[in-house]
């Protein structure tokens, strides 16, 4: 674990879609991290607003905050990234990071979804594309990058202090771990990316990017290692990994496909802007049919 203070997590939670995005900072210090932010779509509608977002931004102006960074754990496949928004609202602007694998990502969604040509597979719509492994300073923080590929190809978690962002890999222990049926998805990489995190020491706080609570229980962020190796439904009780993907196929087998599966994709694979204009000058998303009628 990183020797460095603990760092502030400050979480908010977007009941449309269980996600929870974070603000990250020192004490003593304005520079400050955005881990998974949210923009607020009604599918119903094609309604695009930002409140989500401005909580974010609000949160930062009462803290006398300056977000450095926008850091996304993968392309999200639930809800509508808002990094877009915050770079072209925040000053500096802060630099949208994500797993150098998003280039895969978009290449496999420009193909299924039909994208206009014009659409680059290779990543330049985000600012930095981070490898496993490598580290660089936010103010007096220092992230590292873990790959956990298995729900996406371009899974991450961020390691800060005694703090860890795991996106999907898992959620709180009574709901269990991310599906990997999604392109590039693999539960036996998912397996094996989530036994890194559960090799974190016990103290570091592990911070879930959705909560499902059942009705018994409000919504949480927060675990550790522990808590998981013991209780986690779906991994805990040294489940093995053969048990793990048969048990994790099978699921999958059976679970419907994200609402906003599509929606998501195609605006995140792009750093959060929605997709351009049409002639008539009005932005469309891309819904790719299936079925008997062809």
């Amino acid at each position: 674990m990183d020797q460095q203070p603990a760092p502030i997590v400050a979480p908010f939670f977007d009941a449309a879609t269980s996600t929870y995005s974070y603000i990250v900072h020192g004490m003593d210090d304005p520079a400050a991290i955005i881990i998974d932010p949210v923009l607020d779509f009604d599918p119903r509608s094609g309604a695009i607003t930002t409140q989500s977002a401005e909580q974010l931004c609000e949160y930062l102006t009462a803290h006398a905050l300056r977000a450095e960074w926008i850091l996304e754990t993968h392309a999200h496949a639930d809800h509508l990234s808002s990094a877009h928004w915050l770079r072209e609202h925040l000053t500096g602007p802060p630099q949208v990071g994500v797993c150098r694998q998003i280039t895969s990502v978009q290449e496999t969604f420009k193909k299924l979804l039909a994208l206009e040509a014009e659409f680059c597979e290779d990543g330049r719509q985000f600012d930095r594309l981070l490898d496993d492994g490598e580290s660089f300073a936010v103010g007096s923080m220092r992230v590292r990058v873990l790959a956990t590929p298995g729900h996406t190809l371009d899974s991450v978690a961020f390691l800060i202090g005694n703090a860890a962002f795991i996106g999907d890999t898992m959620f709180m222990p009574d709901y269990g771990t991310a599906r990997c049926d999604f392109p590039g998805g693999d539960a036996r990489a998912l397996y094996r990316s989530i036994h890194k995190i559960l090799a974190l020491p016990d103290e570091v706080r592990l911070f879930v990017c959705h909560d499902y609570p059942p009705v018994d229980r409000p919504p949480r962020c927060q675990t550790n290692s522990a808590d998981q190796r013991r209780s986690n439904i779906h991994v805990g009780a040294n489940t093995s990994e053969a048990e793990f993907v048969q048990m994790r196929n099978q699921r999958d087998e059976s679970l419907a496909k994200p609402m906003l599966l599509w929606p998501s994709v195609q605006v995140n694979i792009r750093a959060g802007e929605l997709p351009p204009k049409d002639a008539n000058g009005r932005r469309y998303l891309k819904i790719p049919l299936s079925g008997a009628i062809d």
